[in-house]
């Protein structure tokens, strides 16, 4: 994300954004802005969380109060979508991509659209696993471990589990007691 020369200002700011980081600077008040600490209550992240987020220029406040970062109000829906994307997977700069994604981006929206297959297939797990649990809370067989339904179900969470190992393997990647090792 590129700055105009000397405000902290996104490229593509408005001359109102302009006018309004320079009178900042100018100490006139900054009204409608919400400074470092109003933009982590609001999200829940620690500023030095929001600093690292402009240090790898996801976001960027538009003016300064005196030693205080100071944002639009739209900057609430942009940590929105870091968080979105951070929470499917997504590193930062992945996420930085996203965030600067135009139709043409061919690479990056096949990557969505895998990163989409992923996501699918967690929920199809956690779907068997709570199935399995379910079952598990209300089943009278003893020992349950001996339960077929209860074996059914575990089998069905676990067979994934299984088969992503012998991917792993066969790309050359360590799977050690179904926890997949990244390379």
């Amino acid at each position: 994300m590129g700055r105009d020369s000397g405000h902290g200002l996104e490229r593509g700011s408005t001359p109102d954004d302009v006018a309004a980081a320079a009178g900042a600077e100018a100490g006139q008040e900054l009204e409608g802005l919400l400074d470092i600490g109003e933009v982590a209550r609001r999200s829940g992240l620690a500023p030095s969380a929001l600093r690292f987020y402009e240090k790898k220029g996801l976001i960027a406040p538009v003016a300064r109060n005196g030693l205080r970062r100071a944002y639009r109000p739209d900057v609430m829906h942009r940590l929105g979508l870091i968080n979105c994307t951070r929470r499917a997977g997504f590193s930062i700069a992945e996420v930085g991509a996203f965030l600067a994604a135009t139709p043409e981006d061919r690479v990056l929206r096949e990557r969505l659209a895998d990163k989409a297959q992923e996501v699918e297939e967690t929920i199809d797990r956690l779907v068997r696993l709570r199935d399995s649990l379910r079952h598990a809370a209300v089943c009278e067989h003893t020992p349950l471990i001996e339960c077929p339904e209860f074996k059914r179900a575990v089998g069905r969470v676990s067979e994934p589990e299984r088969e992503d190992a012998a991917s792993c393997r066969a790309q050359g990647r360590p799977a050690l007691d179904g926890v997949l090792a990244p390379t």
